[in-house]
């Protein structure tokens, strides 16, 4: 069954025609209801209307014997005020639902037979004062069946009561067939049960083809995706179709996300090539130093070993932060100086001067990580400055920042954001000792993205380049300072 209902097509196949089937059977419910109801108060009119003629000949005196009671094969009873049948149609054979049982007439009931001087002034059973020759107005109905000349029926019947001169308050019984109702009923019913699986055939039948066509496109987006997966070229993209719907929204943000990750697979990439690179030459370089030294043990230059494997190590460690960094790691939550953070980086350093706020101006984030943004501006800084490099950390409003001025040529307006891409050199021409491996800047932004604050470049007041480092300020931190 799982597997039957696996699919969206199927399950939305099957919603709708049981939506659809309960819809029908409320409004087929209502209708058989309605239907019955009207059929019912029609047999119950025709009853009353019969029983109002007979009612209307005794009314004028009219004797027993002379009523005509066959009305359309109906049945009709005439009973007295203590419950004794009258008078009563001549096929009538059975008959209940009047509360009188007997089918033939008493036969001591005559129109000049004795009764109660009282009757005059006697109420009916429905509790009317009726005058000599008046009908009543209340009419009560019941239902029953009676048989009439072999033939047995049910019937609505109504009472309606009647004052007469001498034979005090009579009551007529009269019914009217409720064949029709049941023949009407039980056609409609039929028709339903036929009719409605049918209908239910037909809606399953049109919303499987049109589920069908719906789905037609998430189909072909479903194939391309495979077929990506398998050839692994991002580079693809799945159709988009022209219905400006869910499913071609879905199409556009899928094409967006292959987009996303052709971009990141080709920047890591990038970023592989690029650090085999830059990891080559110090490598190559020790390499030869040690093959030279093995060889000729008076020429090791034991001083340019060191510097190689230290500038090897340094970038092993940048590579590695910048992993961390690209796989999501949070930094620590931990209240951090920025002010004593920097007068830290900025010791022993030539030419570095901080000033700025005196007391502690706090930060949220992890302390390796934000010396080492303070570390990195500073060593940028340092290489391209003529002769001094200015600290300032300070408070601007709710944020705090850290902002690092140089005196030398500063950057350029086009190359401001490219400085912070990974393996990049603006000076061409620079070595790699001197200019190091061009990752400094991008891991600085990456950890200032990651503790929520931005890295800008401006133009220094000096004329050189001015670094501004802007972070949440640590509210707790503040207040507690305070």
């Amino acid at each position: 069954m799982s597997r039957l209902f696996g699919s969206v097509r199927a399950r939305a196949t099957l919603a709708a025609t049981l939506v659809v089937a309960v819809a029908l059977v409320a409004a087929g419910t209502a209708v058989l209801l309605s239907l019955r109801s009207n059929l019912l108060g029609e047999a119950g009119t025709q009853a009353e209307r019969s029983a109002r003629e007979v009612a209307t000949v005794l009314a004028v005196g009219t004797p027993y014997a002379d009523l005509s009671l066959d009305v359309d094969d109906r049945p009709v009873q005439v009973v007295d005020d203590d419950g004794v049948l009258v008078a009563a149609s001549e096929d009538l054979e059975r008959i209940s639902g009047t509360g009188v049982d007997a089918v033939k007439p008493q036969p001591a009931a005559s129109p000049g037979g004795e009764h109660d001087d009282d009757a005059d002034a006697d109420d009916d059973d429905s509790g009317e004062s009726l005058e000599p020759g008046e009908i009543g107005g209340r009419i009560t109905v019941s239902d029953g069946s009676a048989t009439i000349d072999g033939d047995t029926e049910d019937y609505r019947f109504a009472a309606v009561p009647v004052k007469t001169d001498d034979r005090g308050t009579l009551t007529v019984y009269a019914g009217a067939p409720l064949s029709a109702e049941h023949g009407a009923v039980n056609t409609a019913l039929t028709v339903m049960l036929i009719g409605f699986p049918l209908l239910l055939a037909v809606v399953a039948w049109v919303t499987w083809l049109v589920t069908r066509r719906a789905l037609r496109p998430v189909e072909g987006i479903r194939r391309e995706m495979a077929a990506i997966t398998a050839s692994e070229d991002l580079a693809r993209r799945v159709p988009v179709p022209d219905t400006h719907d869910e499913v071609a929204r879905l199409a556009t943000t899928t094409n967006e996300t292959l987009a996303a990750l052709e971009s990141s697979v080709e920047r890591q990439r990038g970023f592989v090539a690029d650090a085999s690179h830059e990891l080559r030459s110090p490598i190559a370089s020790l390499r030869t130093q040690l093959e030279v030294a093995a060889a000729h043990p008076e020429l090791l230059d034991l001083d340019g070993a060191v510097a190689d494997t230290v500038r090897l190590q340094r970038l092993a460690a940048d590579l590695l932060l910048l992993a961390r960094l690209d796989a999501g790691e949070r930094p620590a939550e931990a209240r951090v100086d920025l002010a004593a953070l920097a007068r830290e980086a900025a010791e022993g350093r030539t030419g570095v001067r901080v000033r700025g706020a005196e007391g502690p101006v706090s930060v949220a984030g992890s302390r390796g990580q934000l010396g080492r943004v303070l570390a990195n501006l500073l060593d940028n800084a340092q290489r391209h400055a003529r002769s001094a490099v200015e600290v300032t950390v300070r408070r601007d409003g709710d944020a705090v920042v850290a902002a690092v001025a140089d005196d030398g040529d500063g950057v350029p307006a086009a190359d401001r954001e490219r400085i912070f891409e990974r393996f990049v050199r603006l000076d061409a021409a620079r070595s790699r000792d001197d200019g190091g491996a061009g990752l400094g800047l991008a891991i600085a932004r990456d950890v200032a993205v990651r503790h929520g604050g931005t890295l800008t470049v401006h133009d220094a007041p000096a004329g050189g380049a001015l670094f501004e480092l802007r972070l949440p300020g640590d509210r707790a931190g503040t207040a507690r300072d305070m």
